[in-house]
């Protein structure tokens, strides 16, 4: 029986690594937010594009300028403030199921589960994509074999 449980454990540990790893990306986006607000936003941008050899005649930046404009201080600094919110849900999640705290696995599945409408909203009402089809699906498993999981604990206890 110590055997299933670990390989089980392991699942648990998996998407507790993916929490961390989520939330680690939310701080860095949190920061780089912050970064903007201290210097020219166009020039930085334009800088990470070099960068990165974005192709100039790509038809995302014909519309580029427009976007650029849009993002004023507020919107960066909300921007920075959501990211840094959810990166502390996320590493709240991501620690409680490495510590394989059933708290842990109660956070993520009521965090989790709780986004699945808003998710499937966005796919519904405004633009399906296969990567919100897949997130939903990643995120509905997570869900299902959480309750799983906590359920097949309380009845070997």
């Amino acid at each position: 029986m110590q055997r299933k449980n670990q390989k089980r454990d392991k699942w648990v540990l998996l998407i507790g690594i993916v929490k961390v790893i989520k939330a680690v990306l939310l701080i860095a986006l949190g920061l780089g937010a912050m970064r903007l607000l201290q210097g020219d936003i166009a020039g930085e941008i334009e800088q990470w594009a070099r960068r990165i050899n974005l192709d100039a005649r790509n038809p995302f930046f014909e519309t580029f300028p427009a976007k650029i404009e849009a993002l004023t201080p507020r919107k960066i600094s909300m921007l920075s403030a959501g990211a840094f919110v959810y990166a502390a849900l996320f590493l709240a999640e991501g620690i409680g199921l490495l510590l394989r705290k059933r708290w842990g696995e109660y956070l993520t599945i009521i965090i989790t589960a709780s986004f699945l409408p808003f998710e499937i909203y966005e796919m519904i009402a405004k633009e399906f994509s296969a990567f919100k089809l897949g997130l939903l699906i990643a995120n509905t498993a997570v869900v299902i074999y959480l309750v799983w999981h906590l359920r097949q604990g309380k009845k070997t206890a």
